[in-house]
C-alpha cells in the first residue's frame, strides 16, 4: 500500500528538480557583474546563422582559430532548441586595458577550408559573439535618418566583390576585428559594468618581411608604429594555399548608459513608428467592429427572447420560428464527439500555456538577456498545463454521456502531441542531414520525450479522473429522441463558406503583429513588445468569441442545429489564413533558395498554424457554448 504514494512524492520530486533545474540556467544571467581595471573579460563564441539558409552551425564547424581547450557553456532546453552552440573564444581581453593588432593566429586554406569559407560566404552567414551576457552587434547607420544607428547581430563570415579592372568575383574574408568594449564607470568604486559590445569587421591581406613566426611584426597592422587597419586596405582572399592572418584591436569607451538599460538599444526597431501606428490601427478597428457587432447581439436577442417569453396562446406556440425552433435538438451530441472533446481539451491547454507566458514576459521574466527563457517556459508550461487539457476534455466528453474516459484521456495526451513530434522529427532528421547545430541532440530529445511522458500524460490523466468524477453538465433544454431535419440553407449559410468567413477577422486582429512576429524569428531579430502582444491577444480572443457567435445564432436562426464542430471550425479557420500568410511572407521577405531551409520554414509553420487552429477554435467553441446554454435557459418551452 506504501508503494503508491512514495512513487507518486517521488514523481513530484522529480518534476520540482526538473523545473527548477531549468530555472537555475537563465536566472543568474540577470545579475550586474562589476569589473576592475585588469580583470580578464571572456568573449564567447556562439553560432554562426543566416537568413538565407535558416540552418546555424557552430563556431568551430568552419577553420576558424581555436583556443587550447575547446569549452561548452551550460544551455537550457530553450538554447538548445534554438540551435545555440555557446562556446569559450581565442580572443582575450582585460578590462580598460586597450589592445592593438593581437594576432590570434595563422592559417593556410587548403581546397576544403577555402570551399567551406566560400559557401558561408555566398550564404551570408554572420558570426555571434557574447561578451559579460550581451550579443555582439555591428552598427550601421539608418538611410532614411542622420546620427541613427541600426544594430545588426553578429558580422559577416565574408563578402565577395571584384578588384577594380576585373570583371572575376572574389570572396574576400574578415580576418581584423575592431571590438569596442563600452562600460559604464561607478565614480565611487572606479569599478565599472560592461553595457555594449560592438565590433567593426575588415577584411586585410596582412604582410610581413621573412619566414612567419609567433614573434613576427606585421607590416600591415603594428601597434609599435601606431599603425592600425583601416578600409582602403587590401583585401584578404580566399583560395586554395592562400594564408591568412587573424588579428584583433580592442578599444574601452566609457558610456553614460546604465547596466539596467544597456539592453534598449538592442531592442529598438528599425520601423517603430510604423509598428505603433499600425498596432494601434489595428486595435482601433477590431474594438470599434466588437462594439457593433456586440450592440447587435444585445439588441437583437432581447427583442427575440421578449417576443419568445410573451407568447401566451397554445397556437402562437405552435408558430415558433427561428432559433427557438431547433431547441429540442440544439444539444444533441455532434458526431465525432470524442475527437471534439480531445481538440477542446488540447486547446485548453495551449491556451493556458500563452496566458501564463505573456505574463510572465509582460512582467519582465523573459526578456531577451535570458537567451532561451522564453522557449523554455512555454515547454515547462505546455508540460503541467495537462492538468486542465484531461480536466476539460473529461468534462465535455461526460456531458456527451461517454463512459471510457480513460480513452478519451490516452487520445488527449498523444493526438496533438505525436502529430507535432512526427513533423518536429522528420525537419529534426533534414538538420542533421545538413550537419547543422539546429539538430536537437540525442540527450535533449530523450528530455522533451521524458517531459512528454513522465510529466504531461500523467497530469492528463489526474486532470481527467478528476473531470470525470464531476457530475455531468446538465442541458437547459430537453433533447428530442428523434433527431429534426435540418432544412435546405441559403447559399450564405453553407458551412464551408461561414467557416472560411469566420476565420477573417480574427487573422485580421493579428496579422500586423504577426508581420513583426515572422521577422523576429526569420531575420533574426529580437522581440519584446509583449505589452502590445498581450493587448492583442486579448482583442483575438474577443474576436473569435464574437464572430463565433454572430455566426453560430444566424445558423440556429436559419434552423440548423448542428453547432458544435462549426463553432470551432469558424474560428479555427483564421489559422488557414495563418498559413497562406506565411506562404505570402515567404515569398515576398525571404530569400531562401535551398530546398532543405523552404522545408524547415513551412514545416515549422505548418506547426505553428495548426497550433494556432487549436487556440482560436477552443476559444471560440466555449464561447458558443456559453451563447446557446444561455439564449436557452433565457426563454420558456413548453
Amino acid at each position: 500500500m506504501a508503494r503508491g504514494p512514495l512513487a507518486f512524492q517521488l514523481w513530484i520530486s522529480v518534476c520540482l528538480l526538473l523545473f527548477f533545474r531549468a530555472r537555475c540556467f537563465y536566472l543568474p544571467g540577470v545579475a550586474p557583474q562589476d569589473f576592475q581595471n585588469g580583470d580578464p573579460l571572456n568573449p564567447k563564441v556562439n553560432k554562426v546563422t543566416s537568413t538565407k539558409t535558416q540552418l546555424p552551425y557552430s563556431y568551430y564547424s568552419l577553420p576558424y582559430c581555436r583556443p587550447e581547450h575547446i569549452v561548452d557553456s551550460a544551455e537550457n532546453l530553450g538554447e538548445v532548441l534554438r540551435g545555440d552552440r555557446i562556446e569559450n573564444s581565442p580572443y582575450e581581453f582585460k578590462m580598460r586595458e586597450p589592445q592593438m593588432c593581437n594576432v590570434v593566429c595563422h592559417v593556410t586554406l587548403n581546397a576544403k577550408t577555402a570551399k567551406e569559407f566560400k559557401e558561408k560566404i555566398d550564404d551570408e552567414y554572420r558570426v555571434n559573439m557574447i561578451l559579460d551576457n550581451l550579443p555582439l552587434v555591428v552598427p550601421v547607420p539608418r538611410p532614411d535618418q542622420e546620427n541613427s544607428l541600426v544594430y545588426q547581430h553578429g558580422f559577416h563570415v565574408g563578402l565577395r566583390g571584384q578588384y577594380a579592372g576585373n570583371k572575376d568575383e572574389k570572396h574576400f574574408i574578415n580576418n581584423h576585428l575592431t571590438f569596442t568594449v563600452k562600460y559604464h564607470k561607478d565614480p565611487m568604486t572606479e569599478s565599472a559594468r560592461i553595457v555594449g559590445f560592438e565590433v567593426k569587421p575588415f577584411s586585410v591581406k596582412h604582410e610581413y618581411e621573412g619566414e612567419w613566426s609567433k614573434k613576427t611584426r606585421l607590416t600591415t597592422c603594428d601597434p609599435h608604429a601606431k599603425r592600425t587597419v583601416t578600409s582602403s586596405e587590401s583585401p584578404q582572399e580566399v583560395e586554395d594555399k592562400k594564408e591568412i592572418i587573424f588579428t584583433y584591436d580592442v578599444e574601452f569607451q566609457e558610456s553614460d548608459v546604465k547596466w539596467a538599460s544597456r539592453w534598449d538599444t538592442y531592442l529598438l526597431m528599425a520601423d517603430d513608428q510604423i509598428h505603433w501606428f499600425s498596432i494601434v490601427n489595428s486595435l482601433m478597428i477590431v474594438l470599434f467592429l466588437s462594439g457593433m457587432v456586440a450592440m447587435i447581439m444585445l439588441r437583437t436577442l432581447y427583442r427575440d427572447i421578449s417576443k419568445y417569453n410573451q407568447l401566451e396562446t397554445q397556437e402562437e406556440a405552435q408558430e415558433e420560428t427561428g432559433w427557438k425552433l431547433v431547441h429540442g435538438d440544439v444539444f444533441r451530441p455532434p458526431s465525432n464527439s470524442d475527437l471534439l472533446c480531445v481538440y477542446v481539451g488540447t486547446g485548453v491547454q495551449f491556451f493556458g500555456m500563452i496566458l501564463v507566458t505573456m505574463l510572465f514576459a509582460v512582467l519582465g521574466f523573459l526578456s531577451p538577456s535570458n537567451r532561451g527563457g522564453l522557449m523554455t517556459v512555454m515547454l515547462l508550461l505546455w508540460v503541467f498545463m495537462g492538468l486542465f487539457a484531461g480536466y476539460s476534455s473529461a468534462r465535455l466528453y461526460k456531458m456527451f454521456k461517454g463512459t471510457e474516459w480513460k480513452k478519451i484521456t490516452l487520445k488527449t495526451a498523444f493526438m496533438f502531441p505525436a502529430t507535432v513530434f512526427a513533423i518536429f522529427f522528420v525537419l529534426n532528421a533534414l538538420i542533421w542531414g545538413e550537419k547543422s547545430s539546429g539538430a536537437v541532440p540525442f540527450g535533449t530529445m530523450f528530455a522533451l520525450v521524458f517531459l512528454w511522458f513522465g510529466i504531461s500524460v500523467p497530469l492528463i490523466f489526474v486532470g481527467s479522473y478528476v473531470g470525470f468524477r464531476k457530475p455531468a453538465i446538465e442541458d437547459p433544454v430537453k433533447t428530442n429522441k428523434i433527431p429534426r431535419q435540418v432544412p435546405e440553407q441559403a447559399w450564405y449559410m453553407n458551412p464551408a463558406f461561414s467557416i472560411l468567413i469566420g476565420g477573417i477577422l480574427p487573422f485580421g486582429a493579428v496579422f500586423i503583429e504577426l508581420f513583426f512576429i515572422l521577422t523576429s524569428i526569420w531575420l533574426h531579430q529580437f522581440y519584446y513588445i509583449f505589452g502590445f502582444l498581450f493587448i492583442v491577444f486579448i482583442i483575438l480572443i474577443i474576436t473569435c468569441a464574437e464572430i463565433t457567435i454572430v455566426l453560430c445564432y444566424f445558423q440556429l436562426c436559419s434552423e440548423d442545429y448542428l453547432w458544435w464542430w462549426r463553432s470551432y471550425l469558424t474560428s479555427g479557420s483564421s489559422a488557414l489564413y495563418l498559413f497562406l500568410y506565411a506562404a505570402f511572407y515567404f515569398f515576398t521577405k525571404l530569400d531562401i533558395k535551398k530546398p532543405v531551409s523552404g522545408a524547415l520554414y513551412f514545416g515549422y509553420m505548418l506547426i505553428a498554424s495548426y497550433s494556432f487552429f487549436v487556440l482560436t477554435g477552443t476559444i471560440g467553441f466555449y464561447a458558443c457554448f456559453w451563447f446557446t446554454r444561455l439564449i436557452y435557459s433565457s426563454v420558456k418551452i413548453d
